[in-house]
């Protein structure tokens, strides 16, 4: 049985070599890790070259969705960005927030951080700053966020509810976050939900839409809303590594569904603060 830690280094050197990778190279392969499909990216990844502050050499093409779009950053916030990768979503986060405010990229990857370093040092952004991390145990302060995204990275977490603690611990009260992330309704294939491989490429890793949500509910936060939802076909030259002809054809014909998901929700005020009206002398 493949550890938690034994995914995590997985992922890691998946990811170390997609680093050193373009978007073209990414786009022809299974989340960047290799040959398998020439569809996945046209079918996973939004397109974000209409948004602004957006960095062509910054943009991999690992994402689900586009979280940064539906984020409601305000000039002045602070925004976390997890699994920032190149920093395609920390500059355009940047240019939401303004030079006032501050973005943190956090990557588990050392490559990434390098990659996203010099991405931002290139282009003199000093407000935006890049470390290295695992995301569940998140390199930053208690009540520091006004804003944290994250895209299509939560899915490669083997313990995504430790994800949701350290989000929580990190946004101030009355902090949000919006995150995209790949999701199930109905169960996988046995064989796919054991390919380690297929974990590293961003649908094995996949948890039922309802436990997520749930997961988020009971981490503590509120006005839970999804902002954006599609579904994800996996293509047949992908699958047949591991399922048989018949398997495929009742894949895609049955009740089981692979989506991407954008998922906003918010951390409440704290008590003391909720009953706290300006001017009434109690703040």
């Amino acid at each position: 049985m493949t550890t938690e830690d034994q995914l995590k280094e997985l992922v890691k050197n998946k990811y170390s070599e997609i680093a050193l990778q373009d978007k073209t190279t990414n786009a022809a392969s299974c989340c960047g890790a290799g040959g398998c499909s020439t569809e996945v990216y046209n079918i996973m990844s939004d397109d974000y070259t209409q948004l602004s502050g957006y960095h062509a050499d910054a943009d991999l093409g690992l994402g689900c969705g586009l979280p940064t779009e539906f984020a409601k950053i305000k000039p002045g916030d602070t925004v976390i960005d997890l699994g920032s990768g190149a920093g395609n979503d920390c500059f355009i986060a940047r240019h939401a927030t303004g030079e006032k405010g501050k973005v943190i990229g956090i990557d588990f990857t050392p490559a990434m951080i390098e990659r996203a370093r010099i991405n931002a040092d290139v282009r003199g952004f000093n407000n935006v700053e890049f470390r290295q991390g695992d995301i569940e145990q998140i390199p930053v302060g208690a009540n520091m966020a006004d804003v944290v995204v994250s895209n299509c990275v939560l899915n490669l977490v083997p313990n995504k509810k430790n994800v949701f603690k350290e989000i929580y611990r990190v946004l101030k009260p009355n902090g949000h976050f919006s995150i995209s992330d790949v999701v199930l309704i109905g169960n996988l294939p046995e064989n796919l939900q054991k390919d380690a491989e297929m974990y590293a490429g961003c649908v094995a890793g996949a948890i039922q839409k309802s436990d997520y949500l749930q997961q988020i509910r009971e981490t503590g936060f509120q006005e839970i809303t999804i902002q954006k939802e599609k579904p994800i076909y996996i293509p047949a030259d992908i699958l047949q590594h591991y399922l048989s002809e018949k398997q495929i054809t009742e894949f895609h014909s049955g009740d089981t569904g692979i989506f991407s998901i954008t998922v906003f929700a918010k951390k409440p005020l704290l008590n003391n603060q909720a009953s706290c009206e300006p001017g009434s002398g109690c703040c």
